[in-house]
């Protein structure tokens, strides 16, 4: 990947607070599920209830997709990123205390959240993109550049 597709993607993953997560249940359907994330560069966390269907399916297929959009007044202005890449459910205390800390920086609403006795609820989603399509119809109505991560 070259420098400015990479601060293409970082700009978005960056300035942007929610995205949309696809896995894939037991029975084969995709599921697409709106959630609020971080990113510590192109690395995201998600945290989510430790039952959720999401992650009950990425035990079962941790291979997900999801795409992150910008705002936009036109179509002339869509940009946005489709990531195709694994899942993980963090075990390892530091991977969970790094994950913590960036949803604390981003979320700082979610310390009362987790004070209020939620916390042993909550699993942290890792997810590593392994390809990018990257959006931007600044360059063209439908234009995308894949890269490999």
């Amino acid at each position: 990947m070259d420098a400015p597709a990479r601060e293409f993607i970082l700009n978005i993953l960056d300035n942007e607070h929610d995205l949309t997560l696809a896995t894939v249940r037991p029975d084969g359907y995709p599921q697409a599920t709106t959630v609020s994330y971080v990113n510590d560069g192109l690395t995201i966390y998600i945290g989510t209830g430790k039952e959720s269907q999401k992650v009950n399916n990425i035990r079962h297929n941790n291979k997900v997709s999801l795409t992150v959009n910008t705002d936009y007044q036109d179509w002339i202005h869509i940009k946005g990123l489709s990531i195709g890449g694994r899942a993980e459910i963090l075990n390892d205390p530091d991977e969970i205390g790094r994950a913590t800390e960036c949803m604390l920086k981003r979320f700082p609403q979610v310390a009362d959240w987790a004070d209020a006795g939620q916390r042993s609820d909550i699993v942290f989603l890792k997810i590593q993109p392994q390809v990018v399509s990257i959006l931007d119809y600044e360059k063209g109505f439908g234009h995308t550049d894949l890269v490999t991560v």
